[in-house]
């Protein structure tokens, strides 16, 4: 069995990949509109509209919508990224056109009634407030936003307070009519699922829609930047970003492992000085994550107000390291680790809807799983050395500190210190 990809003529896709022996399928709408495509006074309104879904149809009641999933045992839920919009389920294979049917109803003919806003309005609100106090959530959309200052890719998800008061169905509509059109949507559905049967169950729910253009995002630029909130935390929670290659980049794979032996696990470089030989930290990280034009190697320790200076300056010699020493035994090990975790993914079939969204959305087409094992086996030492050179020679840092951070260094001491 292999990937089928369908394209309506109007634009809409429907991708599948049946997964043999699977009684269940996961089934999806993604929809190439997020955070950063809002214009400034709509920051909030993806995720707004994404609650709004599950609040009623013209056909189905907030009740209903629930009821009729979990009558068969199923799942339905969503979630907003900084490019994208997913609507999604999980159910047994004869109940797929119900989820479809659901799917496309709380997508399409959502209510937006006056007291189901005001309630959910109350509901987000209650989720900003929340991530307001969970340091270690906050601080990276702190870091984003310095990273990407007075751009949509550096906005919150979630918005702020003060305006996702404000917003009104006619906002909500407003949004959908501009980012909503077939041609931005994808059905994504993996496991006991028929391509052709899903084509055709699709057509009368999705083929009158009027095809319209898209909606261009604003380019992302990196900047160098600091944000440092003082707060009487046990903890001061550091992270810092480098600008890293978009998803279509030459050497995204490159950067890839290169920041998974940099503080991918417990074996990697980050993690075993900072924590394991100097016990400046519980918790410390670095990962690479990726858009359509830009990139961003993120590393993030908690760690206590004495020792902020000490660990600071040895996540910046370590960066400095790597590029001078990285070996081949440590690509080797991050290399397993990531062709590990994209197969053991694989055995999913939540995790293969989402894969096959993204990878048409990005390359218009889903590469087989091969190409990406290829791509990750072609990184070795050298290059990984090289990337590191590039990357401390490139665009420079942002930094986001929150905590007692009387003694953390400035940025300014952070880059001299990267540059010596």
């Amino acid at each position: 069995m292999s990937v089928e990809v369908t394209t309506l003529a109007n634009g809409f896709r429907i991708v599948t990949e049946p997964m043999p022996g699977l009684e269940s399928a996961a089934i999806g709408l993604w929809i190439e509109a997020g955070a950063r495509h809002e214009a400034a006074d709509q920051n909030g309104i993806a995720h707004f509209l994404e609650h709004m879904a599950f609040k009623g149809t013209a056909r189905r009641s907030a009740l209903q919508i629930a009821e009729e999933i979990e009558d068969v045992g199923g799942y339905i839920n969503a979630y907003t990224s900084r490019e994208m919009t997913a609507y999604y389920a999980r159910v047994l294979r004869p109940d797929v056109p119900l989820a479809l049917d659901l799917l496309a109803d709380i997508v399409l003919n959502p209510a937006f009634e006056a007291r189901e806003i005001e309630v959910e309005r109350g509901v987000i609100l209650q989720e900003i407030g929340q991530a307001l106090d969970t340091p270690d959530d906050i601080i990276f959309d702190w870091l984003q936003e310095t990273a990407y200052p007075g751009q949509p890719i550096g906005r919150s998800i979630l918005g702020p307070s003060a305006q996702v008061s404000g917003f009104t169905e006619a906002d909500l509509r407003r949004f959908t009519a501009a980012h909503y059109g077939p041609g931005q949507m994808i059905l994504s559905a993996a496991g006991a699922v028929d391509h052709d049967r899903l084509v055709r169950l699709a057509e009368p729910l999705f083929g009158h829609l009027l095809a319209k253009p898209a909606a261009e995002a604003a380019p992302a630029r990196f900047f160098n930047g600091e944000r440092r909130e003082m707060r009487g935390l046990e903890q001061v929670h550091f992270a810092l970003a480098l600008e890293a290659p978009d998803y279509r980049a030459e050497d995204f794979y490159v950067s890839q492992v290169f920041s998974n032996a940099l503080g991918g696990g417990m074996s990697s470089r980050l993690f075993q000085r900072l924590r394991e030989d100097r016990g400046l930290c519980y918790t410390v990280f670095a990962q690479s994550g990726a858009y359509f034009d830009t990139g961003m190697i993120t590393i993030y320790a908690g760690t206590g107000g004495d020792e902020i200076g000490a660990l600071a300056e040895l996540t910046i010699d370590e960066l400095k390291r790597a590029a001078a020493d990285m070996s081949e035994p440590e690509i080797a090990r991050a290399r397993a680790q990531m062709k590990a975790g994209l197969l053991m993914g694989l055995e999913s079939p939540s995790a293969r809807a989402e894969r096959l969204a993204k990878l048409l959305s990005i390359w218009g087409r889903v590469p087989d799983v091969s190409e990406a094992i290829a791509r990750i086996d072609a990184v070795a030492a050298p290059e990984a050395r090289a990337h590191a050179e590039g990357l401390l020679s490139g665009s420079g840092l942002a930094l986001a500190l929150y905590g007692p951070i009387a003694r953390a260094p400035r940025l300014s001491q952070l880059s001299a210190r990267l540059a010596a």
